[in-house]
């Protein structure tokens, strides 16, 4: 008898690790190429701000903004849209979000103010609201806990590969001219455009349940979906009672997370927006030149990303390796003030390695802190909370620009926030949100 049970169990696991290796290779490099696509059509502007200063006359501060707005739009739009997803499943409102926010972002071409780039990147925040969360709400679904975090990782490396290739792409893509419209113009029109194309794909392609999933044999999907399940009945019998909105919004250790997810993004979009106008004062340099450079930053981040990754994996204490990375990004910052333009983007590729690694390494903390049955709208409000620093930086940054020509001042802020955040971890107490307390982290 226990001979055949134990081949039973055998052969459980054997479909179930069958199944994920399936929806690995099914899902993942489709969000991570969305993810891509989404991040350049999010970031674009930065290499052609001198372009539209020119055709249109947006200055620094409007520039500034017009980028930030696009993350009120987000933050605003973030929640409600997850929680639709929910509701309407992943196939069509993801295949929603790229479509719409690919026809906003195509519809920058044809900007001819202030008021029309304020318009639009606003729109654009709204339809890119949920794209994020909804990912990591479809990982919930598709993949047991023990496999999410390193899908989620992958994931996440999309916006680094992003920020590698988006130099040198809109570098190329700004030589077009033709049909009466500027290089500009064309980099925004096809760079949405493609986004519309890759939206049919996806229609095709992602599937809502387990159960829909065709290139699923019936029993991975049974083993897929019993796995998930399992590991809900197991939290739900660790947390009996759910943890309500009120008490959430009442929970320090999630008022610490925002702050501290807050400042990294106010981190990375600084630099984000505003690196390609510090290398343009590096020398003559092509529009092409400027994205090569641009790139640079971002393969040492990839790099950083993957050696903080295998650390944090080594010796633990998550907490701990988020707040060297954020030192590191200080450092960085601060050196960035205090020399030229060549020093300072080297100071930046320096602080790019520490802030881009303390976003990757950020999310499994809340992640395994955070029950189940509200991880989705609670990982949707941290992020929306804290891409609002998306429309602090580049706003201050294009407004102390304007008024003293110089972003120095901003540099200073950002190396202090850095530090102030890595000053305010602590550990966290039971809390509402605790899956329980064998998994909570010790410290955050």
């Amino acid at each position: 008898m226990n001979t055949s049970i134990s081949g039973m169990n055998d052969n459980a696991n054997s479909v179930l690790k069958s199944a994920i290796a399936k929806v690995k290779r099914h899902v993942l490099p489709l969000f991570v190429i969305m993810f891509i696509v989404n991040y350049i059509d999010r970031v674009n502007i930065g290499f052609v701000r001198a372009h539209m200063e020119h055709d249109l006359g947006i200055g620094a501060a409007a520039y500034g903004l017009g980028a930030g707005l696009f993350f009120i739009g987000y933050a605003l739009f973030e929640v409600p849209s997850n929680i639709l997803l929910q509701k309407v499943g992943a196939r069509i409102w993801l295949t929603r979000i790229m479509l719409t926010w690919g026809l906003v972002a195509a519809g920058m071409a044809f900007i001819q103010n202030e008021t029309h780039f304020y318009i639009l990147r606003f729109l654009l925040g709204v339809a890119e609201a949920g794209f994020f969360p909804g990912v990591i709400y479809y990982f919930t679904r598709w993949l047991p806990g023990v496999e999410r975090g390193k899908a989620i990782a992958i994931f996440l490396s999309g916006s680094a590969i992003a920020s590698l290739i988006s130099g040198p792409l809109s570098g190329l893509l700004l030589q077009i001219s033709g049909l009466g419209m500027h290089g500009w113009q064309w980099m925004y029109f096809i760079e949405g455009m493609f986004s519309v194309g890759l939206c049919a794909f996806v229609w095709f392609w992602l599937d809502s349940k387990p159960h829909d999933a065709k290139w699923l044999t019936r029993a991975e999907q049974d083993a897929l979906v019993k796995a998930i399940d399992d590991e809900q009945l197991a939290r739900e019998a660790a947390t009996p009672i759910k943890p309500s909105l009120g008490k959430l919004l009442k929970d320090r250790q999630i008022i610490l997370f925002c702050v501290i997810y807050f400042f990294i993004q106010l981190t990375i979009y600084a630099a984000t927006f505003w690196l390609p106008s510090i290398i343009k004062k590096m020398g003559d340099l092509s529009d092409f030149q400027v994205g090569m450079f641009n790139s640079i930053p971002w393969l040492l981040s990839i790099i950083g990303m993957y050696a903080f990754a295998t650390l944090s994996g080594k010796w633990k204490h998550q907490q701990a390796w988020v707040a060297a990375a954020l030192l590191i990004a200080a450092a960085g910052m601060f050196m960035s003030t205090t020399g030229g333009p060549v020093f300072a983007f080297v100071a930046i590729c320096f602080a790019a390695l520490g802030f881009k690694s303390a976003s990757s390494l950020f999310w499994p903390i809340p992640q395994a802190y955070l029950d189940a049955r509200i991880a989705a709208g609670v990982i949707a409000l941290i992020n929306s909370v804290g891409n609002l620093g998306g429309f602090v930086a580049p706003t201050t940054f294009g407004l102390l620009e304007e008024r003293t020509g110089s972003i120095q001042g901003g540099l200073y802020g950002l190396a202090a926030t850095s530090i102030i955040v890595f000053a305010a971890r602590n550990k966290p107490k039971s809390a509402p949100a605790v899956e329980s307390a064998k998994t909570a982290p010790r410290h955050a």
